[in-house]
């Protein structure tokens, strides 16, 4: 399966594994991690998602980039719950026969999970817990494959 969600620490090592095989030239993988506020402060980030519909989502993504960038591989760990500073979040990996493929691939995935995956963020800080907006950065980083996302208010 291509995709994870997990409220226990990433598994890199699988993801790793499963993308390697002989045709495979170039492995491209992103990491995000949590990150503090501005200035300091924020206690936690926690995640929601709605279980089923977040994996399905994302599935419909990996096999929208497969084609597109030309993919033998392509996994996704996302966790949910509630994470502290520094802790991994997000964790892409694709597999090509050549490098550029893959980078395009994982930069592509990363886009679209910012923007189109049904996850919720709350981050407890100094004032208290708020919920996350949408940003016009990700939906500008997802316009440049040709996608339009208006979820930024």
């Amino acid at each position: 399966m291509p995709v994870h969600i997990c409220e226990q620490p990433l598994n890199l090592a699988q993801a790793w594994q499963r993308g390697l095989a002989a045709e495979v030239g170039g492995i491209a993988s992103f990491l995000g991690v949590v990150r503090d506020l501005p200035g300091g402060g924020l206690q936690a980030l926690e995640l929601e998602h709605y279980p089923g519909m977040t994996e399905r989502a994302i599935e419909a993504m990996i096999e929208q980039a497969r084609p597109r960038f030309g993919l033998h591989h392509a996994e996704v760990w996302h966790r949910v719950g509630r994470l502290a500073v520094g802790e991994p979040i997000v964790y892409v990996l694709t597999a090509s026969p050549h490098r550029q493929a893959a980078l395009d691939g994982c930069a592509f995935l990363i886009d679209y999970l910012k923007t189109q995956a049904p996850f919720w963020k709350k981050e407890h800080g100094p004032a208290g817990a708020q919920w996350v907006d949408a940003r016009e950065a990700d939906d500008a980083a997802l316009a440049r494959w040709g996608i339009s996302a208006r979820n930024s208010a």
